[in-house]
């Protein structure tokens, strides 16, 4: 057989090699100084707010895995490369297989060292990226500490399956891979250099490549022994057992011995291949490893599968009992749920037979709940926070505002707050420029308050009592410091600081009594210094902005402040953290402060059940004013760490607040100093800590099913509640299922004497919209986190949000306001639907409703309130006249949810109305002739003339942007539709509506 001649090596010329060169060394080189200079940047920031400690930490753990993981899976490879290569025959037997191979060979042989380096980087490039991604699993396992409990099968603290399994399995994993890319990288070699001859008569491999393969087999088989063996732990997170978590029968009685006798089988197979070495033969291996594939087969998936089948699931109620306790036990212990307070609340019936008239003893007794209804709602209200506290249009307010409480004059009461924070997004065309936006328009400035059971009445009725408001900000909180430098709008860095002496020109507020303006110069610690030279060159890199250099807006007292949301901040000082989403700002000690929630979680809690933190915390709020979690499993969650971010300094400070969870302590050893101990928060800081509320939507999805103790009654899942969808949203979006979402209130719970600060949520049945249980976590420092439910009888009829909203949409005098609110000038809003316990007699459901005209300048204000107790609906003006038309005269009497109009801000200030409800000249009722009664038809259209000529002079004050003229109209409209009222209904033409629905 003729020999072909070999192929000619392509080579490249000297000046292609030299472009080609240059071309690489300019990448490599802006790649790294972007990477060095966000390295560099990133430190300063740590330097900065005092974490170091956190950055040096990570990067180093980072750094140890990458090098470890790189090197030795790259090293190994390679060295696997070379033996194979070292040790091919010096001969090779002629034929057309191997005359193929030649040319590769021809190729290979000149740059044999380079092919080899260039394997073993790639290779270790990859592995080091995916280890140093683990660093986490890392950390905990080297400072691990015990959970002190006891898993109920193999008896090992729940410490190892938190710390110590993940990492075991880690390193499996990462032995796997090497195996693997060995095996592949020897079998390749030997192939190419005639060690495996696959189409070659005669001997398939020489001896060296013999033994090569059969130890590289011989590990792999070995390394399968040991998963086998570690395979057994990860049965406490089987899914088998359908509705619940844990390992179930099946798992301990079929699987748990199968697993054990596969790690025998796969330590016998293993020692076949390494005995091959010697032997040189592999039929004895390749029986070995036959065996251990039908064994897996028939005891690992046949056997579990058979007594699944016919022996579980037949009576899976009483097999799986004592696995289903296990899993109710763990699934509350690794959700904080193993002292909830359950009460079986008598909830009175409903309808004609509704006990009206005890429930209306307890209101008239009651000086906790009812005094402290909550009609403004926080989720509805940003754009009238923005008409009438936005004072410039550099401010803004978020989307979403937040309810806290403060004492004032003794009295506790819940507030709507925020601050006026900088919008970057409403510069106007003219004011965005670098300079405006980077070193003119900085901050904010104020904190805005307003009680949330109060509205005004009069001539801007229907709008908050802003008691905290202004600027400077006045008002009943005390506010030393209210600039905001850091904020949830914020989303531009700011270089600020000038020189002493120099004019200052930050933007600060406008100048009192006139169009001018305050200005001011930054004197905080928040920011990174800039001084030098070097650091403008630095983030002129970073932010790709000349006019870091170049701009004499940039000077040796410049600080440039960057990450300045507060929930970036906390995430990015404490990385091991999961940040709840919707930080709130409270005024401590005089400043501005944002105060979080920080969870620890781990998804390695034995028997508990996994869930998609995500998924499982979203609400119908969720991305329209709170922040969505990751969606990531976890199936254990504390709420370990309070942090504070200083709404001027962006001081980050991370408080202890679950001193118990061994996770949070795992990462306290990681990293020493970076937590304070719970002792060092102010007592002021405590009294306006919150339940959060991400964890509060966890704990109440998990309670719809662990509330059950009862095995067999979990099973049947006969007693299963489930979280409503929001009745306030449209119908597209309940379509989708998006869950109500929970709603601080401060008021009494059953059995306690005094309000307390809550967050609370309604329960219905399973696929039912009644009302099966009310759930409420206690914010008060004295009882902080003890959860209570009041479980109606489960065969209630009590109503659910989603039937008490329809029996509101339905009822007749409802229907036509939402006729005349709804057209093209105004909509209804429906507020929050809150769910109040009233003694022991009941729930009783409030809900504001709101009018918002459709102009640019409209907001929404409160016109009505709404009641529901027992199927019987009030509706009027003020809470107090809709709990009389329930219960009885007198009811509502400790309601104070209005104040006269002498009691905002500023009554000589222009007041900024709503557009009015729409054309009201449609009769409610179209059936009804418009000249019944006793009132003539010209006298009803003379109103309905009225109210056409206030809507019009309204319209017209809005396209002025007069605010005198409007609030003059809305008055003027007020009257129309009170006498349009009276008229029709003199005229027949409407009946009042039933108090009853």
């Amino acid at each position: 057989m003729a020999m072909r001649p070999p192929v000619s090596v392509p080579t490249l010329s000297r000046r292609a090699k030299v472009v080609i060169g240059s071309i690489a060394v300019l990448l490599v080189l802006f790649t790294a100084i972007g990477t060095l200079t966000n390295v560099y940047v990133d430190y300063l920031w740590f330097d900065e707010t005092g974490f170091t400690e956190v950055f040096w930490t990570e990067l180093q753990t980072r750094a140890l895995l990458f090098a470890v993981a790189g090197v030795a899976t790259g090293g190994l490879t390679a060295l696997a490369v070379y033996l194979a290569y070292r040790f091919r025959p010096a001969f090779r037997p002629m034929s057309l297989e191997q005359q193929n191979l030649e040319r590769y060979r021809q190729s290979l042989e000149p740059r044999r060292t380079l092919v080899l380096t260039a394997v073993a980087v790639v290779v270790g490039l990859f592995a080091g990226f995916t280890a140093q991604g683990s660093w986490e699993t890392w950390l905990t396992f080297r400072n691990s500490v015990p959970f002190n409990q006891t898993d109920p099968q193999f008896g090992l603290d729940l410490s190892f399956f938190v710390f110590e399994y993940p990492f075991y399995r880690l390193l499996i994993s990462f032995g796997f891979a090497i195996v693997l890319l060995a095996l592949i990288g020897s079998l390749l070699t030997h192939y190419v250099f005639g060690g495996l001859r696959l189409q070659t008569p005669g001997q398939k491999l020489t001896g060296a490549a013999m033994v090569q393969l059969s130890v590289l087999l011989g590990l792999f088989v070995a390394l399968k022994a040991v998963a086998y063996w570690f395979d057994r732990y990860d049965l406490v997170y089987s899914d088998r057992g359908e509705l619940f978590s844990g390992a179930s029968y099946t798992d301990v009685n079929a699987l748990l011995p199968a697993k054990t006798i596969l790690v025998f089988a796969a330590a016998f197979c293993a020692i076949a291949f390494f005995a091959n070495v010697v032997v040189r033969n592999f039929r004895l291996p390749a029986a070995a490893l036959v065996l251990l594939l039908l064994s897996s087969l028939v005891i690992g998936v046949a056997y579990p599968a058979i007594v699944q089948q016919f022996v579980v699931r037949p009576s899976a109620n009483e097999r799986e009992a004592a696995y289903i306790e296990r899993a109710i036990a763990s699934t509350r212990e690794a959700y904080d749920l193993t002292e909830v307070d359950y009460i079986d609340y008598a909830q009175q019936t409903t309808g004609d037979d509704a006990d009206t008239e005890s429930a209306s003893g307890e209101l008239r007794d009651d000086q906790a709940t009812i005094p402290n209804a909550r009609l403004l709602d926080p989720n509805v209200l940003s754009d009238t926070f923005t008409a009438r506290q936005q004072i410039r249009n550099v401010y803004g307010f978020p989307d979403k505002l937040d309810i806290d409480r403060y004492t004032v004059d003794g009295e506790t009461r819940d507030y709507v707050v925020a601050v006026r924070e900088l919008e970057s997004g409403s510069l106007s065309e003219n004011q965005d420029t670098w300079i405006n936006r980077h070193t003119v328009y900085t901050h904010g400035n104020g904190f805005v308050a307003a009680p949330a059971n109060q509205v005004v009445t009069g001539q801007e009725g229907g709008e908050p009592n802003f008691t905290s408001r202004d600027l400077p900000t006045v008002g009943d909180i005390d506010v030393e410091q209210g600039r905001i430098y850091y904020g949830e709008l914020i989303e531009d860095y700011s270089v600020v600081g000038a020189p002493e002496g120099a004019n200052p020109q930050e933007f600060d507020r406008p100048e009192d009594g006139s169009e001018g303006e305050v200005n001011n110069t930054y004197d905080g610690e928040g920011g990174v210094a800039i001084g030098s030279f070097f650091r403008q060159l630095t983030f002129a890199i970073y932010y790709r902005e000349r006019n870091f250099l170049l701009s004499s807006a940039v000077n040796d007292a410049s600080r440039v402040l960057y990450v300045r949301d507060p929930r970036e901040r906390v995430e990015k000082a404490a990385p091991f953290l999961e940040v709840d989403g919707d930080p709130y700002p409270a005024v401590i000690d005089g400043r501005v402060t944002w105060i979080l929630d920080g969870y620890t979680t781990s998804d390695a809690y034995p028997y508990s059940e996994r869930m998609e933190l995500g998924e499982a915390a979203a609400d119908a709020l969720t991305g329209q004013g709170t922040t969505a979690l990751p969606n990531e499993q976890f199936n254990y969650i504390r709420n370990s760490v309070k942090a504070t971010v200083d709404a001027y300094d962006g001081t980050v400070r991370l408080y202890e607040w679950d001193e118990e969870d061994p996770v949070l302590k795992a990462y306290e050893a990681a990293f020493p100093g970076v937590i304070e101990p719970r002792e060092d928060m102010s007592e002021e800081l405590v009294s306006h800590v919150r339940y959060p509320e991400d964890l509060f939507k966890l704990q109440r999805d998990i309670l719809t099913r662990y509330h059950v103790s009862n095995p067999s009654d979990f099973y049947q899942q006969n007693d299963r509640w489930a979280v409503p969808t929001d009745p306030t949203q449209s119908e597209e979006t309940q379509a989708t299922g998006e869950a109500q979402p929970p709603y601080y209130i401060l008021a009494a719970r059953p059995g306690e004497d005094g309000a307390t600060f809550q967050l609370t949520s309604a329960l219905n049945a399973f696929r039912r919209q009644n009302l099966s249980a009310f759930i409420s976590a206690s914010s008060d420092p004295d009882s902080y986190g003890s959860i209570q439910v009041l479980q109606l009888p489960g065969n209630t009829p009590f109503r659910g949000p989603q039937q008490v909203q329809q029996s509101f949409n339905t009822n007749d005098q409802v229907a036509r306001d939402l006729t005349l609110f709804n057209s093209e000038d105004s909509q209804a809003v429906f507020g929050n639907l809150l769910t109040l316990p009233i003694g022991r007699n009941g729930l009783l459901y409030v809900q504001p409703l709101y009018v918002e005209g459709t102009g640019e300048n409209s907001f929404p204000l409160l016109r009505k309130v709404l009641v529901n107790y027992g199927g019987s609906v009030g509706y009027a003006n003020t809470l107090s006249e809709a709990l009389d038309q329930v219960f009885g005269a007198g009811a509502g009497d400790t309601a104070t949810d209005s104040d006269d109009a002498d009691s905002t801000p500023d009554p000589q200030e222009p007041t900024t109305p709503t557009t009015p409800p729409a054309d009201p000249s449609a009769p409610a009722d179209p059936t009804t002739p418009p000249d019944g009664g006793g009132t003539s038809a010209p006298e009803l259209d003379q109103a309905v003339s009225d109210l056409d000529a206030a809507l019009q002079r309204l319209e017209d004050a809005q396209r002025s942007g007069d605010f005198a003229a409007q609030g003059q109209a809305l008055a003027d409209l007020q009257d129309a539709v009170e006498a349009y009222e009276a008229a029709q209904a003199a005229a027949g033409s409407a009946a009042p509506a039933s108090p009853t629905g």
